[in-house]
């Protein structure tokens, strides 16, 4: 097969879910970006969803960088009225309300993050003029957010599956898909929203409960050759290191514990795939936990750093030509990517 070295560098994206490790990824994006590439398209989960909808929406990584660490996080921890009342609150939340913080803090805040760069709608991130994709036109959106719909028992993609619904896509707001996909379950209450097609309810939670990492979402699924890399990222180090011990103390720390089990063993099936190794970026993210909302200044610089160093460290390894002929061609794949320095 015969490859040329793309003569724009045009990538894809996808972002792994993490909650307040985010900041993560706008390290690695600021050294891809240094490097030359821009990014057509983006997919995410949670913490992914974040970070993606602001790179959809063209915000720069400087600014991305600003509203990230000057958030106050302990905000995003806004408690219902029941989790506030007893003892039991907490408890009497997750029952009745099925989760612990509103989450309204934060869908303000990510709404007013998108406005401030002219997006509102998924019609604001359309793609109207790209004829070498192989993407249907219901798919020719810049930014794909993961949530999970436990009604359906089923992944959803937004905006590509609004139209089960009986939506349509190009209304529809960003930032209620991405307050949809960051709803850790038992800690942020569900999205629900109504189906047009038979009135019902759907409760949406956070994608990572199905897929924390999907990674395939944009891969051609005609038989041509990629036209460009899909990259991606995740937060944390290569297979197998990832697999830490918990600190269980409580109730809270055993639920952190059970979700991200099961998040990471779902998606550690992909990393088992050396071609997919070979396009993701790990970010060790240390000891941090996706729901540390305390986390301070230093912490989040260690965070970014470990993501640029990850992804100059990817760079210095990554050749396209090779990944095509040994990825998209049916020749040997290649050996599993070693591991990023840590950040000094």
């Amino acid at each position: 097969m015969s490859v040329t070295t793309p003569t724009v560098m045009n990538a894809d994206l996808v972002l792994e879910g993490g909650g307040v490790k985010g900041i993560g990824h706008v390290g690695a994006i600021t050294a891809l970006e240094e490097a030359g590439y821009t990014f057509t398209r983006v997919a995410g989960t949670s913490a992914g969803a974040i970070v993606a909808s602001l790179v959809a929406a063209n915000m720069t990584t400087a600014k991305m960088q600003q509203e990230l660490r000057s958030v106050d996080y302990t905000k995003f921890r806004d408690p219902t009225d029941l989790s506030t009342m007893t003892l039991l609150g907490e408890g009497l939340s997750v029952l009745l309300e099925k989760g612990i913080y509103r989450g309204d803090y934060f869908h303000e805040w990510i709404k007013q993050q998108l406005d401030s760069q002219g997006v509102r709608t998924f019609g604001d991130l359309k793609v109207t003029t790209d004829p070498g994709s192989s993407l249907t036109p219901n798919q020719s959106y810049r930014l794909v957010v993961m949530t999970a719909d436990l009604s359906r028992g089923e992944l959803v993609r937004l905006p590509w599956d609004y139209p089960k619904y009986g939506r349509d896509p190009d209304t529809e707001l960003v930032a209620d898909a991405v307050r949809a996909s960051m709803s850790i379950p038992f800690f942020f209450k569900p999205v629900t929203m109504k189906s047009s097609v038979n009135n019902a309810d759907c409760w949406l939670v956070d994608g990572g409960a199905l897929s924390n990492f999907p990674i395939g979402i944009f891969d051609r699924t005609d038989g041509q050759t990629p036209r460009w890399p899909t990259f991606g990222i995740k937060l944390s180090a290569l297979p197998n290191a990832n697999q830490v011990a918990h600190a269980i103390t409580d109730t809270r720390t055993f639920a952190e514990a059970l979700l991200s089990t099961m998040m990471n063993a779902h998606d550690q099936m992909h990393l088992n795939d050396p071609c997919v190794i070979a396009r993701t970026i790990f970010v060790d993210t240390g000891n941090v936990q996706a729901t540390d909302f305390g986390i301070d200044p230093a912490t989040q610089q260690t965070l970014y750093q470990s993501g640029f160093t990850s992804a100059q460290y990817f760079l210095s390894q990554w050749q396209w030509n090779t990944y095509l002929q040994q990825c998209r061609s049916g020749q040997a794949v290649p050996a599993p990517a070693t591991a990023a320095p840590a950040p000094g």
